[in-house]
């Protein structure tokens, strides 16, 4: 099962798309995780989810961790595959839960009273996609220990 996971080419594409997502998604998650960039750190990011959308403390934790520490094995090319669908599942939470109601654009002339469109997150769902079918790619731990096993 692990050797499934874990399986990957040469390709240097996936490579590519992991490590832009996982450096955009790591950005999302520093922003909820240490209130940098604009974001407000883990404590307003838990009371504000809660009091939205309703959401428990322990699933907006989860979030974090997974746009924070799993943006970085994601980076790194370590479980590529469960990392990709973890932030797909969050992208498709997010779609229903916040940005559908507004439609497919994003506000980008910033219009008061209108929030952001689902074109992000369809781009990034299609991201995810390529990677759990193809798995990290090369230069990724997951390729590096698939090696490392069969020559063994």
């Amino acid at each position: 099962m692990v050797q499934r996971i874990l399986a990957t080419n040469m390709d240097i594409t996936p490579t590519i798309l992991r490590i832009v997502l996982g450096c955009v998604i790591f950005a999302d998650g520093a922003q909820k995780l240490f209130g940098v960039w604009g974001g407000h750190g883990p404590s307003w990011t838990v009371a504000a989810w809660q009091q939205w959308w309703n959401v428990p403390s322990f699933l907006t934790y989860t979030v974090i961790c997974i746009e924070s520490f799993g943006a970085v094995l994601l980076v790194l090319g370590l479980f590529t595959r469960i990392w990709a669908f973890s932030i797909g599942l969050i992208m498709l939470v997010a779609v229903y839960l916040v940005h559908l109601r507004w439609g497919f654009y994003m506000n980008w002339y910033m219009q008061p009273q209108i929030g952001e469109g689902f074109e992000y997150h369809l781009l990034v769902l299609a991201m995810v996609i390529v990677l759990i079918l193809t798995g990290g790619g090369r230069w990724s731990l997951d390729r590096f220990f698939i090696k490392r096993n069969q020559t063994t």
